[in-house]
């Protein structure tokens, strides 16, 4: 082999090494995917876990904004197909 193709294999042996020690170490911090390349380390997971809080409030708050909803819808339902005269009975009763 010429000195040429002997420099190439060690390049591609040190890309291959320096992959490893990097997978190891993203391992060893509970790393997975692009993430911890995108964010950093810990506090991609700090940020990822105040993002997750945020989510969870956010939809107990839609929950509750659906829940209410539904009420309302169901006492509109109640209105449009109750009988005329007991409407304006209910109506005459609440004045």
């Amino acid at each position: 082999m010429s000195s040429g193709q002997i420099f190439v294999l060690c390049i591609i042996a040190m890309a291959m090494v320096a992959g490893i020690i990097k997978t190891s170490i993203r391992a060893r911090h509970g790393l997975t995917g692009l993430e911890g390349l995108k964010r950093g380390g810990r506090s991609a997971r700090n940020e990822l876990s105040r993002e997750n809080e945020f989510l969870i409030a956010e939809n107990e708050r839609l929950k509750g904004s659906i829940g209410r909803l539904e009420e309302r819808l169901s006492v509109l339902e109640r209105i449009a197909t109750d009988a005329p005269t007991r409407l304006t009975a209910e109506i005459e009763n609440l004045r």
